[in-house]
């Protein structure tokens, strides 16, 4: 036996002749003794359980494998394992070294969120860890994804759980580096809806749309899920000869006659209006609510 080598395999993706292409790479051992390798190509077909793909022997420090929609599809996660032997026989040969799995496909980061009804945005990077390949339309290279919500919980009538900042985005083909060859980000927000409904779980979905090649016309990436966490709503009142209750529980009444700014947001254009009347007559100063105006 060969003793361990170190080759270190890493995947890596590649555009080949304008097709998607993985190569694995491994370090190349200063031995005294002219070696070769084998290197087998694996994806992972359920968890726990991997079906191989691809057998290579080469003398080279390199192996590539074609994604080519058949046997390596988007979405998969693939595995390659190396082999070094002496070149002369094969019964010397060294431990088999497997790579990290590179995943195939399109990710977003977090690959799911727990966000509030506070308002806050929370950004969704959305990147594919392939080129994409674009034979013949070099000035618009490009995968574009139409996002939508869906709601899991039982709210079948109720407003939308989750507001996006777009309804689809473009990944457009850029240099690969750091397991990003394309990507773009958006904004979630939790939407507030006034009701005590719990905490409810929602799905963000991305499709490809328009002009693709065979490669991603039957690929649908990974929902990501998102759990948007119940806050109580606070309540303001303005009630018969009118008793006023604000935000923070204060309690206090106002018999005037006119118009009045009842609430103002200070941090965005939310305010509300109320219009007092006459209603007590002679024998008393009683104002009663007879409109109100809400922006």
């Amino acid at each position: 036996k060969l003793t361990s080598l170190a080759l270190q395999p890493v995947i890596t993706p590649e555009l080949v002749q304008g097709r998607v292409h993985l190569k694995c790479t491994f370090s190349r051992p200063s031995s005294k003794v002219p070696l070769q390798y084998m290197v087998v190509w694996s994806r992972l077909s359920t968890p726990g359980k991997k079906e191989q793909i691809q057998r290579d022997t080469t003398l080279q420090s390199f192996s590539y494998v074609e994604m080519n929609s058949v046997n390596l599809k988007l979405g998969d996660t693939v595995f390659c394992i190396v082999t070094a032997f002496t070149r002369d026989t094969l019964e010397q040969q060294s431990l088999p070294e497997e790579s990290k799995g590179f995943y195939a496909g399109i990710k977003f980061l977090p690959e799911s969120l727990q966000i509030a009804e506070d308002g806050k945005e929370h950004v969704l990077t959305i990147l594919s860890t392939v080129p994409i390949a674009c034979p013949g339309h070099i000035d618009s290279c490009k995968i574009t994804l139409q996002l939508s919500t869906e709601d899991l919980g039982n709210q079948l009538l109720g407003p939308p759980n989750i507001a996006l900042s777009a309804c689809q985005v473009d990944l457009l083909r850029a240099p690969c580096s750091e397991s990003s060859c394309a990507a773009a980000a958006l904004t979630v927000t939790a939407v507030t809806d006034f009701a005590q409904d719990g905490n409810r779980i929602s799905r963000i979905r991305a499709e490809p749309v328009g002009w693709r090649d065979l490669l991603w016309r039957a690929y649908t990436p990974k929902d990501v899920k998102v759990t948007v966490r119940d806050l109580p709503t606070g309540n303001c009142y303005s009630f018969t000869d009118p008793h006023i209750i604000t935000f923070d529980g204060w309690r206090y009444d106002n018999y005037k006659i006119g118009t009045f700014l009842l609430c103002r947001s200070m941090s965005r254009a939310f305010e509300v209006h109320v219009r007092q009347w006459d209603c007590g007559g002679h024998r008393s100063a009683t104002a009663c609510n007879c409109g109100v105006a809400a922006r």
